[in-house]
């Protein structure tokens, strides 16, 4: 009887760490970018750099692409299971700027044209195979500013503000080495203009000054 009196007292999970809700933003993130994904056929805005051309394409860099997934899904649940603070700072920048990048997709439709044919990569291999499925299923269109890029950006700076990193510079080095070849990636898959690469990174690091550079109260 005492015992199930304790249990009762004691907060459940959801209810210690409310803000898990905060990950419904990915249903209507989704519904959004595959509603624009396929309206967005023609975009008015091809984007392009000098820089894309001295790029190779190297089809292995699908796999630091495709490691996003994990850097995501690994950040977020360290920073809400550990550090509820660094994981609102987190949601905050990572949705409000995915949500800015919709709204510019909308207003200034843009899209690339940098992506090689199969033909004229000459090569068959599982990353091409993977490639492929990925170009298939992600048109290149709506890249700039790239959220690939500003998410990943935006998970390094709250990683590395957190109670997680704290005096452990090599963690700090690792959330950042890792965001950044992700990066790397976008251009050398072709997912991404070099363009989109720096639009992203400005818009995940416009949250610093205001998040993480504030003066402290005495």
């Amino acid at each position: 009887m005492i015992k199930n009196k304790e249990l009762s007292m004691k907060p459940s999970l959801l209810r210690a760490r409310p803000h898990l809700w905060y990950q419904l933003y990915w249903v209507l993130y989704l519904i959004w970018f595959f509603w624009l994904d396929l309206t967005v056929t023609d975009p008015n805005y091809i984007i392009h750099s000098p820089l894309d051309d001295f790029i190779p394409f190297n089809e292995w860099f699908i796999f630091p692409y495709g490691s996003w997934f994990f850097l995501l899904a690994g950040v977020t649940a360290l920073l809400w299971w550990f550090d509820t603070a660094s994981y609102d700072k987190l949601c905050l920048m990572m949705f409000s700027g995915m949500t800015f990048c919709l709204i510019l997709y909308m207003v200034l439709p843009n899209g690339l044209d940098i992506r090689p044919t199969v033909e004229e990569v000459g090569r068959s291999n599982i990353a091409m195979t993977l490639m492929q499925l990925i170009w298939k299923a992600d048109a290149s269109v709506n890249v700039c500013p790239s959220i690939h890029c500003q998410s990943s950006a935006c998970m390094a700076i709250a990683f590395s503000g957190s109670t997680l990193a704290k005096d452990r510079t090599w963690l700090k080095v690792l959330a950042f080495g890792w965001a950044a070849l992700i990066c790397a990636s976008t251009v050398f898959t072709k997912q991404h203009s070099i363009i989109d690469v720096f639009c992203g990174l400005a818009v995940a690091f416009i949250w610093v000054p205001v998040l993480y550079l504030r003066p402290r109260k005495r």
